[in-house]
This record gives C-alpha cells, sequence and structure tokens, in this order.
C-alpha cells in the first residue's frame, strides 16, 4: 500500500500549497482610486446575442466611466449580436460597434478579433481590458483592475471572475479551473518566471499593458492558439515582462456553459492543447486520477492511507470553493468524480484533435 501513501502525501502537499496560494493572491481594492488615464475596454462577440447585454450594461457603469472606451467587434454574428449591442449601447458615444473583416489563413477568430480591437483602441489608453459576452463586471471593476496592475507592477493580470455553475455537469467541472492554478502554479514566482510551464491567465477578464502587448507582438504572436489567453501571456514574458492570474472573485462573474452539452464542446476544443501537447494534456490527466482517484478507491477497500488522501483532496477543494466564491458542500466531497470527468473530457479533446474534427463557434479549428 506504499504508492497509496504517496499519491495521499501528494493530495495533502497540494492541499497545503492552494492554502499557500490562498494566502498570497493578489486581491484588488474594493474601493479603488479614480482613473489616472483612459483605459479600452476591449468586447469580441459572435453569436452572443444572449449575453452581450447584460455585460454591456455592467460595462456602461463602471466607475469612471468618463475615462473608459468601449470597443465592440462584432465577429461574423449570424443571432442579431449587433443589433443587442446597438439597443443597450444607444447614443452612447464611449462604445464604438466594429464588424470583424474576414478570417486570414492561420489565424483562428477570437485571436483574430482581439487583434483587430487593439488596432482599434484609443492610442491614449495605456491599458487595454479583454472581456469575454458572458462576463458582467462588478461597477468598480475597471478601475480596480488598472489599479492592481499599477500597485503589482505586472504587465498582464487577469483577475478570476467568480464561475457560475448550474447544473450537475458544470458543478462538476468548472471548480477545477480555479483549484488547478491554486493548487499546482506557485502564483508569485510564476509571475515573473519565463518558463511556459509556469503561466496562468483567463482571456475571460484580461488586462494588460499596451507597451508589453506590443512588444510580445500582440494577438499575432498567438493567431493560432486554441488557449490563446495563456498563449498571450507566455509571450508578454518571452518579451521581458510578467503577469498571470489574481483575484476577481468580488470584480466580475462568469457563467460559461448552462448545460453538459456546452461544457463538453467547450472543453473539446481546447484541452487538447490546455497543457502545451496532447501529450501533455494525457500526462497531467493521468496524475491526477492517480493523485486524487486511486486513494479514494483504496479508501473504500479499508486503507486509512486512502482515506487521509481523499480528505486532503476535499480540503484542497474546499480552500479553492471559498477563495473564489464557489460551493464548499457537498461539490468538494466529489472531487474524484470532477478528476474523472476531467480525464474523459481531455481523452475526447485528444481524440477530436487527431481526428481534425474539433470546431468551435461553427468554425473548423486547425
Amino acid at each position: 500500500m506504499r504508492p497509496v501513501r504517496w499519491l495521499a502525501a501528494a493530495a495533502a502537499a497540494g492541499a497545503v500549497h492552494a492554502a499557500v496560494n490562498a494566502a498570497l493572491l493578489r486581491r484588488p481594492a474594493r474601493q479603488p482610486p479614480p482613473l489616472r488615464s483612459q483605459v479600452s475596454v476591449l468586447l469580441p462577440v459572435r453569436d452572443e446575442a444572449r449575453r452581450v447585454r447584460s455585460c454591456l450594461r455592467a460595462l456602461l457603469t463602471q466607475v469612471g466611466g468618463d475615462r473608459i472606451e468601449i470597443v465592440v467587434l462584432d465577429d461574423g454574428s449570424t443571432d442579431g449580436t449587433d443589433d443587442a449591442v446597438r439597443a443597450v449601447a444607444g447614443d452612447d458615444a464611449r462604445v464604438r460597434l466594429l464588424t470583424g473583416r474576414s478570417l486570414p489563413r492561420g489565424w483562428l477568430g477570437k485571436p483574430y478579433a482581439c487583434q483587430q480591437l487593439a488596432d482599434a483602441a484609443d492610442p491614449a489608453s495605456d491599458i487595454l481590458v479583454f472581456v469575454d459576452a458572458d462576463v458582467v463586471l462588478a461597477p468598480h471593476a475597471v478601475a480596480a483592475t488598472a489599479d492592481l496592475m499599477r500597485s503589482s507592477g505586472l504587465d498582464l493580470i487577469s483577475p478570476y471572475p467568480r464561475q457560475i455553475a448550474t447544473g450537475t455537469g458544470p458543478r462538476l467541472v468548472q471548480p477545477l479551473l480555479q483549484w488547478s492554478w491554486l493548487t499546482l502554479l506557485p502564483l508569485r514566482l510564476a509571475e515573473r518566471s519565463p518558463r511556459p510551464s509556469l503561466s496562468a491567465a483567463n482571456g475571460q477578464l484580461l488586462a494588460v499593458r499596451r507597451a508589453a502587448y506590443e512588444r510580445a507582438g500582440g494577438h499575432a504572436a498567438v493567431r493560432a492558439e486554441v488557449v490563446e489567453d495563456v498563449a498571450l501571456l507566455r509571450a508578454v514574458k518571452a518579451a521581458g515582462g510578467s503577469g498571470g492570474v489574481t483575484d476577481g472573485t468580488d470584480l466580475a462573474e462568469c457563467t460559461m456553459y448552462d448545460s453538459w452539452a456546452e461544457l463538453a464542446d467547450g472543453y473539446t476544443k481546447s484541452l487538447w492543447a490546455a497543457f502545451g501537447s496532447p501529450a501533455g494534456a494525457a500526462a497531467v490527466a493521468a496524475a491526477l486520477t492517480a493523485v486524487y482517484v486511486v486513494p479514494p478507491l483504496a479508501a473504500l477497500r479499508g486503507s486509512r492511507a486512502g482515506l487521509i488522501g481523499y480528505l486532503a483532496a476535499v480540503a484542497g477543494r474546499a480552500v479553492a470553493a471559498r477563495r473564489t466564491g464557489g460551493r464548499v458542500w457537498p461539490d468538494a466531497f466529489a472531487h474524484p468524480a470532477s478528476v474523472l470527468a476531467f480525464g474523459w473530457l481531455t481523452a475526447r479533446s485528444v481524440q477530436a484533435h487527431r481526428r481534425g474534427e474539433l470546431t468551435w463557434r461553427g468554425r473548423r479549428l486547425q
């Protein structure tokens, strides 16, 4: 039973590391100072008529709105997204709605949309804030993000939104997003490390200094990357910059998926690349299964070490949930099932990639 003890020890170490990271996680100010300079908020949308209204309304009520421009790019929507944007924006001069150009060869849709937005941003803006249409910001979110970027000295920050998960599938899988980087990534070291493996970001809410963005080559440098947010952070670091995830729990909330079917499709398109390569994704999924599934199975057969490993995993999930606004009960206790679901999604993604079957928003991913 010695291997079970080792795996249980790994689960316990992960829980301790998550607690340390939770304590060190950079937090934005609840009452940030006024914006010192203009900020461009950039919103790429494609078939988001159902969600863009709430997102845009929240952007229009930001503190310091007179120093915020909002640029929306409609990337070939067919569901009336552009009309929804116009209905909310009205005649507000702070909002500009652009029509996306045809996708060039060698680009994926979101990186190209983001690059067009960055090119269109007011030259006076020294901070670019990218926001997804399924994100709703708190009124102080943009000001707090700019203030945190200034106080931290980082070139790119990704305030991680609180993830709203409803239904069994999303509640099973979505909390693994925050849990993974809290458990596996040394956050403060990762901010300034040039190592690609020490990078985590979330394009749902991502702010970058314009100068650092341009030094890195912008989204053109990550034009073919499925996980473009993490790739952009790596490009910024490779160009001498710094950055990483910060606490966005009180700044934004995001409902990524409403059902298991939506979640499965979303994860399938990207998990194969989430850890650098299909082989890397498979290795991570296997390691997580060993550490977080084998001990509870051993506990069912009477192993004390297995029980300790399971409880350590639950504790780690609970730490992550409490720090990021998630559910502790009963979700944390289903952690082994969450890891198994993640493993299945990873295998599905790798297989679809090998077969050339990956698509997203009606486009085939090359």
